[in-house]
């Protein structure tokens, strides 16, 4: 066992450290409420992984955190001081980080990490004065020459009350005016969907087995880039089209789906006719439709993210009363979250007989 565990210490092992450091991240995410000693264990376990990664496996992970309200302030240092390539998403969108990791980030990173953190929404006025001294500090000339002397009626080369004042001001405007649209709303322009990579097809695969349809949907969220609406939303169709629709267009393996499908819905593996409910799925859906359709899904998910509208899980026990229910009949704050559990259990102890 001690053995399995140096391995993970190797380099030639980069993929097996990008698959746990996904992993851990996706754990995370499915705490809706950590506790101290979970952000303890979290961040011992994030720190070393997220050094010895890759690349595209850092910023896959500062994407997915940077939709997570609980990130230790260790952890928001650690990505913010990453490469501007890895950490320019985390810093502008990310949903906590203490004002304190980014004054320090501000003070010590590159001028293209201030440039980021002052895309932020809801600047605090300390933050902005560290964005207007960076600014500064940045822009001020060169020191003159020793042998041309001022005048000695010349005081030192500060930057005027007046000047300070504009740049504070356009930075406050800057911040006030980020995320918000220009004139007459504009559709967004569609993403181009990629393929499923091997890391997110293997996490996709362990957590339907698993039966984690929780950490299943989060992931599937983060292969997307989406919120986390929308992988639950995907989850939840209880026939299984979305899904199969889903996975059709990132070009997984007919088998892998087979098997996804049939476990998360075991009502899929039943015979009908020369073959399954889910062959019958998988024939009538067309991959270049299916691709069309997730790309136009996930440009509505990017519309609604930009239109500021805060999710309410469906499967938490936080989940906000709907406005057309009747208030004489106020539902149970988790009647939701069992009735979905419930469901899930069944469904996988039938699969499983």
């Amino acid at each position: 066992m001690a053995n399995r565990f140096r391995d993970l210490e190797r380099p030639q092992n980069g993929r097996v450290k990008d698959a746990v450091l996904m992993a851990t991240v996706s754990s995370f995410e499915g705490l809706r409420q950590p506790r101290s000693s979970d952000l303890k264990q979290f961040c011992e376990l994030f720190e070393p992984l997220f050094a010895a990664s890759s690349d595209e496996a850092r910023r896959q992970a500062a994407a997915a955190l940077a939709r997570s309200p609980h990130v230790p302030p260790s952890v928001a240092l650690q990505i913010g001081s990453s490469p501007i390539a890895i950490a320019a998403l985390f810093l502008t969108r990310a949903m906590s980080i203490d004002e304190r990791v980014l004054l320090d980030i501000i003070r010590n990173q590159s001028p293209s990490h201030a440039n980021a953190i002052a895309r932020r929404d809801n600047l605090t006025v300390r933050v902005v004065d560290a964005l207007v001294e960076r600014r500064d500090s940045t822009s001020r000339p060169a020191a003159p020459v020793a042998d041309s002397p001022k005048p000695a009626s010349q005081g030192p080369a500060t930057p005027s009350p007046e000047r300070e004042e504009r740049l504070r001001a356009e930075l406050k405007a800057l911040a006030r005016t980020a995320g918000q649209p220009v004139g007459a709303p504009v559709a967004p322009p569609r993403r181009p969907l990629l393929a499923l990579d091997a890391t997110h097809e293997a996490l996709l695969v362990r957590f339907s087995r698993s039966g984690e349809v929780n950490l299943f949907a989060a992931t599937l969220s983060h292969a997307l880039d989406c919120s986390a609406v929308f992988g639950e939303r995907v989850v939840l169709d209880v026939s299984g089209w979305q899904l199969a629709v889903t996975l059709s267009a990132l070009g997984t393996p007919r088998a892998e789906m087979v098997r996804m499908l049939t476990t998360l819905y075991p009502y899929l593996g039943e015979r009908s006719g020369a073959g399954t409910r889910c062959d019958a799925l998988l024939d009538g859906i067309d991959p270049v439709d299916a691709k069309s359709r997730v790309e136009g899904w996930i440009a509505a998910d990017d519309a609604r993210r930009e239109g500021g509208q805060r999710h309410a899980p469906l499967l938490g026990p936080e989940r906000a009363e709907d406005p057309r229910q009747p208030a004489a009949y106020p539902a149970p704050a988790n009647q939701t979250q069992q009735v979905a559990s419930t469901f899930y259990r069944r469904n996988l102890t039938r699969g499983s007989r």
